[in-house]
Order: C-alpha cells, then structure tokens, then sequence
C-alpha cells in the first residue's frame, strides 16, 4: 500500500444490507464523501426481515422515503395476538393482544408495519445514490483492512478480479454477523459476539416465506367453501386472517403471520426446532406439510361441513425454507481504532420484537452524524488548530449509548420471546390467569396493550463524553409531532421534517416551541444572538419554532417573518392529508406530547441532535448562551 496507488475518501461502508445503506443515506445527507463496497450483484430478492417498528419508520422518513411506505413497502402490522394452547389453529381467542395501529408512541407513526426487505432496500439505494457524495459499488469483496494513526486501509476485489485499495479516514463494517470486518478483522484483535442479556436465549427455528395465489372455482372447482357462497378473496382472508400471531404452543412454538402489502399475499411462518431434531431436515417440504399445514386446516364443522376443509396447498408457493440460529448477542466492543461495526455485526436479536433492523437503523443514524462531525474536524485540522477530542471518545459515546437503547430493545424482545416459547404448565396457568384478571382493569389492560411503547420516548443516562447536557433535559429522545404553517390553511407535515428539511447546513439544530404567541418576537431576537455565540454552528435562519396550539390564527406583525412558524396539528387534520393515505388515522395521539418531553416556560429552546435526541433545552437566554458555549466547544473538539 505504499505510495498512491490508492483511492481516498471519508468513510468506507462494508456491505449494503438495509443497515449499510441506512449510514449511506445519512451521510449524503450530512455531505461527508463516502464509499460503499458490497459483495452480492445486487439487492437480496430474499425477504429475511418482515418487521420495522415506529423508530425505523422515522428514520426512514428522514431520507425522503415515507411517500412509498404504503404504497409499495408495507402495511401496519395492526395487533400482535398471543395465541395458547396446542391445538393447531389460528383462530383460538388471544390471551394478550398488543395494538401497535395506533399512533402513541411518540413519533407521529404507527408501531409496527410489516415490509417487503428487498422493496425497502431498493428505496433505500435510491435515497443514498441520488446523493454526489456516495458511490456504491456492487460485486466487490473486503479481502484486508489495516490501519495507522490517522486512516483506515482497505483492500478489496472487483468484478474482474482486480484488486484495490481505499484509503479513508473511518472504515464501517455493515456486513452482516458473518461478515468479514469482524470475523476476520476484528476478532483477532479480541471483538465478538457475547450473550447480550441475562435471559439467554440461543435456538433454531425454521423460517418459510410464502407467496399465497387465490384458489378460484375454475382451477379447484372441487373446492367446498364455493357452494357456500365464499369468494376467493373470502377463502384468502379466512385461512390467512390480518393481524401477526405469536402461537405460544409449548409442543411447538411458531409465530405466523402476512407481509408486504395485501395485494403481495406474503406470508411468513416461523417454528422452532426442538432438541432432538435437525434444523436442515425440518426445513424440508416433508416436515413442513407436517408441521405447518395442519395450521391451514378448519373443521368442517366450522362451515356445517362434515370434513375438514384445508386451504389448497398448491397455492402455497415456498419462497424460502431455511433453519436459523436465533440469539441475542452483543459484541463487547463496536469499535477499534477507526474501525466501527454496525447491526447485525456488532448485535444480533431474537425474531420476538421486530428489533434487527430497526436497531442497525439506529446504529446507522446515530453514527453517520458523529462520523460527520469527526470528518469536519480533521479535515479543517492544522498545526494551528488540532482538535483535542480524540475521535475515539466520540465513538466511545457512540456504542455507550446505543447499547443502552439496545439493552431496552432487548428486553422486550426477550419478554416477547418468554411469554410465546414458555413450556411450564404451571408458568402457563398462572401467566393466563394474571393476564386475565388484569383484563378487568383498564389501566393495566391499555398498558399492556401498548407493548414496549409503555415506557415512552428512550433516555440515556449520562455518562462523561456524551453529547447532551443532562441538567438541561438532554439525552430524550424528540417526539415527533404534525404541523402546520401557523397563520394559514397550509398542508399538514411532520415536525421532522420541517426541522431537518434538505438544504440545512448546521449540524445541530435549533426548535423553538412557544406556549405564547406573543414571545415570538423576542424568541426570534434570542436565537438570532445565539447564532453570534456559536461561531457558526448554529444557524438562526434555520431554526423552526412551533406555537403550542391547534389553532390558526393570524402571524403576529414581527420586524421578520421569514423563519418557519408552525403550529401543532390535530389527529383529524393529519387523517385527512396525504400522509395517511394507506395508513390508519393516529389513534390516541397526542399533539403536546412534544411540549411535555422538552419541559416548561412560555418558551423553550431545543437544541436537537441529527438523531433526533436532545443535545439541551432552556427557557431563558442566561443558560442557552452556556448550552452553545459548551455545544461548540464539543463540535470543534475543543
């Protein structure tokens, strides 16, 4: 690698999964050079994931990609129904019903829905192509990564066999738990895979992905619902009901349940395999038909047939039929030098909460920001000015917080995975017991309804070097609430998006939410003065102030109305607008959730992080003038 026979650039991503692709599309956005390297031809035609949960939709949103959520991604996942017994049926009444169709959670969208992987990372691609400083080249293979004081070296084949070589100032495995820049990188330098919570839990289930065609009269005219008067969409909807099923079988535990859009009849079954068996064999048709079909069988009975009626089988087409080993593992360390690790390589997670890729997500925006910053320290770095920060501590913050969010994800993941592979009789009586007498309370029945959003928005516990200001409400995570332009009958939108609209060049940004309308005039002047404070890392002409009310009223006169003004919108505003089309109206939202998060005072200033945590929140200018003090001290690595 000597002399410059070597490409350079910023960052180099080692694989484009949906977690590569996610960092990928944050850096554009944030204008930091990057390459991406990825060994397969293409995008996965395979739907491994099926689930994003709320904070994976947001961050979606972030790169442009809402407007096809609905339309060509997914559909809400609606209610998660915990079915006992060991009958093989998918309609025994649910002991435990989590509702995740409704809007609570604290980011304006639904909890769950259930996506088609491939269409989601092709979205994705295009998020993070269209941008000029990401190049992605696809047929490659990461074959040597080293590394000196101030850049990461990697070697890499192309298509044709050649070998090249990158020089970048941070490397970033997204390659996968069997990737190579932790397997052969980093494991040898004392980085794995450990048990990542005290509830261990290491099995192989079988995952099946089906493609579902409807049985008409015409190709199974023996077929015994059509003398009843069913369609063949009824048939459909009655053997594949909505709604995902955790079958909490102590035979056999299974969760069962439709993806992607209606129209795709997706359909994902996943069992586990017992001690005595072999994951290859039970992947197998032959033990498939076994296991699951039964699944896809009513009594006669059901309909005053005297057989059974079982829903066609070859109508169910196998698009995969692979075993897996689930666990929930955590490397020790994310990173190394200037080499950091993202989703599945650094975390892995049981299927019982929807978490794997929602949690790269995380990993992925949470890191792109930091590797901005670092970018733009070094490269405005000279023997005059050297940032004292040392990019490993800011990279330290970076895992120490997310394994506190992981280690909450975790845990709910794991309680899921308790309650449907619990094979105690006893534990089993008493759980169904306690649940149901729970039912007779409203409070603990809407709690436990709410699943893991009971706990609201994430918030770090401080440790030193993390980028928020603890006494200052830092560390929460924003909710995320819909606005309009105050003053006037104007489109509803997301908070988010008016706070990190294209175009914006800070790397932190300022919202002001006003109780009073009178105190935006003074609001404006403060920000406007902090912006002299920060030297220019904050920018008033880009700061967004929200007015605390549904109303809209007239703009007060102000000497400068051309900074956003919004106002917060309803729930009934927000059903009627573009963006709830396919999806359903926000059930129990609450508009002054945001308002409740960020704290009290006529007027409170937020300086929010890309990531969308708080860095700080104030009330008055005396302590947001310390805030930024401290704020530019930390984004010059002074």
């Amino acid at each position: 690698m000597a002399g410059h026979d070597y490409e350079i650039t910023d960052v180099v991503i080692c694989g484009c999964g949906p977690t590569g692709a996610m960092l990928s599309a944050y850096l554009g956005r944030l204008s930091v050079r990057h390459i991406v390297l990825e060994k397969e031809d293409g995008i996965t035609t395979d739907p491994r994931g099926i689930a994003l949960d709320e904070d994976g939709i947001r961050l979606l949103q972030g790169v442009g990609i809402y407007k096809h959520m609905y339309t060509d991604i997914g559909t809400c996942m609606q209610k998660f129904k915990f079915i006992g017994g060991t009958e093989k049926t998918l309609d025994t009444a649910p002991f435990l019903e989590m509702d995740y169709g409704t809007t609570q959670g604290g980011t304006g969208h639904v909890g769950f829905i259930c996506h088609k992987q491939p269409t989601l990372e092709k979205h994705l691609r295009n998020a993070m192509t269209s941008s000029e400083f990401c190049q992605l080249r696809s047929n490659c293979t990461v074959f040597e990564i080293r590394e000196d004081e101030n850049y990461a070296y990697c070697r890499y084949r192309g298509i044709k066999g050649n070998t090249h070589t990158i020089k970048s100032r941070f490397f970033v495995g997204a390659d996968g738990k069997t990737g190579f820049t932790r397997k052969n990188y980093l494991e040898p330098l004392g980085i794995h895979l450990e048990q990542a919570h005290k509830a261990f839990y290491d099995e192989t289930w079988v995952a099946l992905n089906w493609k579902v065609t409807l049985p008409t009269p015409t190709t199974h005219p023996d077929f015994p619902l059509w003398e009843l008067g069913f369609t063949p969409q009824q048939v459909y909807d009655l053997f594949f009901p909505a709604n995902f099923r955790f079958i909490c079988n102590p035979d056999r535990p299974a969760v069962c349940g439709c993806f992607g859009l209606p129209k795709d009849r997706l359909c994902r079954f996943e069992f586990v395999v017992r001690s005595d068996e072999n994951g290859d064999e039970m992947a197998r048709p032959a033990k498939i038909k076994e296991v699951v079909f039964p699944y896809f069988s009513h009594a006669g009975s059901r309909y005053g047939l005297s057989q059974d009626v079982r829903f066609p089988e070859d109508c169910i087409h196998i698009l995969r039929s692979r075993p897996f080993r689930f666990a929930a593992r955590s490397c020790n360390e994310w990173f190394r030098d200037r080499v950091a690790l993202c989703g599945d390589a650094a975390h892995v997670f049981p299927p019982f909460g929807g978490q794997g890729i929602a949690s790269g997500f995380r990993d992925a925006v949470s890191l792109s920001w930091r590797l901005a910053l670092l970018t733009r320290q070094q490269s405005s770095a000279s023997p005059f000015h050297t940032p004292k920060t040392n990019h490993q501590e800011i990279l330290l913050s970076w895992s120490r917080e997310r394994k506190q969010q992981l280690t909450r994800s975790l845990a709910a993941t794991i309680a899921n995975g308790k309650v449907v592979t619990e094979r105690n009789p006893l534990k089993i009586f008493l759980r169904d017991w306690y649940l149901y007498i729970l039912s007779f309370i409203p409070s603990f029945q809407r709690g436990l309804s709410l699943g893991q959003r009971k706990e609201g928005m994430i918030r770090y516990e401080y440790a030193d070097g993390m980028p928020f200001v603890p006494g200052f409400g830092g560390g929460v995570c924003a909710p995320q609430v819909y606005v309009s332009a105050w003053g006037r009958n104007a489109e509803v939108s997301f908070s988010d998006d008016i706070l990190f609209s294209r175009g914006k060049k800070a790397l932190f940004q300022v919202l002001v939410y006003i109780r009073d309308p009178r105190e935006l005039s003074f609001a404006r002047k403060v920000v406007t003065d902090i912006e002299q404070t920060s030297n220019g890392e904050l920018s008033a002409n880009e700061a967004t102030f929200i007015i605390e009310t549904t109303v809209s009223t007239p703009v007060p006169e102000t000497n400068d109305n051309m900074l956003p003004v919004c106002r917060l919108a309803t729930a009934e505003e927000f059903a009627e607008s573009p963006l709830c089309r396919g999806r359903p109206e926000p059930r129990y939202y609450n508009p002054y959730y945001l308002g409740e998060i960020v704290g009290g005072g006529s007027v409170r200033y937020v300086i929010v992080r890309p990531d969308r945590f708080v860095y700080a929140s104030c009330d008055n200018k005396r302590d947001l003038e310390g805030v930024v003090v401290g704020l530019v001290g930390y984004l010059r690595g002074e």
